[in-house]
Parts: structure tokens; sequence; C-alpha cells
């Protein structure tokens, strides 16, 4: 089982509405683009140890503009969308997962990092947004609930951007990430590697309409 991938096997994963793991609380305290935050995690989601190193790229290099919306899609206990939402404070973060647990875990850290321009929802991926678009949508998607998932997420991605909004996507190799690349540009047309580090890359991509 990859270090950084959360816990359990079989249907029970992070990816889980409901994990049966025992809850186990942990707490991060890192630095995140000059930003000194405090997480507290837990067993049964993504990456209950530490912050994984494919999220941390993803925060390294992803973009906010003040006053844009943003979809943190996949959010577990909540690095991303929280870090954007403390670099951006007039916008409005959006952050969504299936797992009641990191639901719960990201609304928790969102007022223990003085946040209040984030809403945390509980859901399917796109299902609980309906058709509202964003300008910005960033996701470490789930991998291990499967190829037709991911790929669902970056079709769908179209539909839920602003006409030159960006869609980021990170993985590594072994996850298929070079996959993705080529549905994306199948997608979107073209697409941009904003950074490679430690077998993990970032993807982006905007969407023309």
């Amino acid at each position: 089982m990859d270090r950084e991938s959360g816990g359990g096997s079989g249907t029970d994963h992070y990816y889980s509405e409901n994990p049966s793991a025992p809850e186990e609380l942990h707490t991060a305290v890192v630095d995140l683009r000059g930003m000194r935050l405090t997480f507290i995690t837990s067993s049964g989601v993504f990456s209950k140890a530490r912050i994984d190193r494919g999220t941390e790229l993803l925060i390294d290099t992803l973009e906010i503009a003040d006053g844009e919306s943003a979809l943190d899609l996949g959010c577990g206990y909540g690095a991303i969308g929280i870090t954007v939402a403390r670099l951006a404070p007039e916008s409005l973060i959006t952050m969504v997962d299936l797992n009641r647990r990191a639901v719960e875990l990201a609304m928790r850290n969102a007022a223990l990092n003085g946040v209040d321009n984030v809403e945390v929802m509980q859901g399917n991926g796109f299902d609980v947004v309906g058709g509202r678009r964003f300008h910005r949508i960033y996701t470490n998607p789930p991998y291990r609930a499967g190829k037709q998932l991911v790929f669902a997420w970056l079709e769908q991605s179209r539909e839920h951007l602003f006409e030159g909004g960006a869609l980021y996507v990170v993985g590594q190799r072994k996850q298929g990430i070079l996959s993705v690349r080529e549905k994306l540009v199948e997608l979107f047309g073209s697409v941009d590697t904003l950074g490679i580090r430690g077998g993990y890359r970032v993807l982006r991509c905007f969407y023309r309409g």
C-alpha cells in the first residue's frame, strides 16, 4: 500500500463515504506558501500522517487571484482549499469530499486556521455543486477509486469552469498521471506542466469554451 494513500483496503479507503477505521486524530503543523498552518487529521482520510508530496507540489504551483471563485475537488481535511482561502481572502473557496470524516475535519481546520471564506460540502464529486462554475478547480483525485471516476472528474471539469478558467491536477506516474495528461489534451486541447518533484507532476489546462 502507498504510505501516503491514507488507509484501508478494498472498498474501505479514503474515498469511502463513511470510513470504518476507528478515528485516531493527529495534528500536522506545516509551512505552505509562506504561511504556518495547522491541520487536524485522522485515520480513514487521505494521507493522515502528513500532507502528501503531491498535494504539497500542487499547493506550491497553483494560481489564484483574489476575488476568483475556486473549487477544491476531493478536499480531504482541507490543505489545498484552506491554503487558497488564506492566499485570496476576497475569494469564496468551495471544498467538496465524499468522506464525511474528511469534511468534518476540513470544517474544523478552516476554523482552526482563521478561514471564513470557505464552504465545505459533503458529496460525490461535482454532484453537490450543481451547475456552478469556477475560475479555478484544483484536485489531487482519488486514484485508488479507479480510472473511471478520475476521468469522469476531468470530463465534468469542463462544464464547471468559466471560459478562461483553469483546472489543476496532480499525480505521479504509477497513479496514471501520463494517461491523465492524454485525457486532458483530448478534453482541453493543450496542457501545461507547472511542476515536477519527487515523481509527482502538476498539470494545468485552460477552458477556452
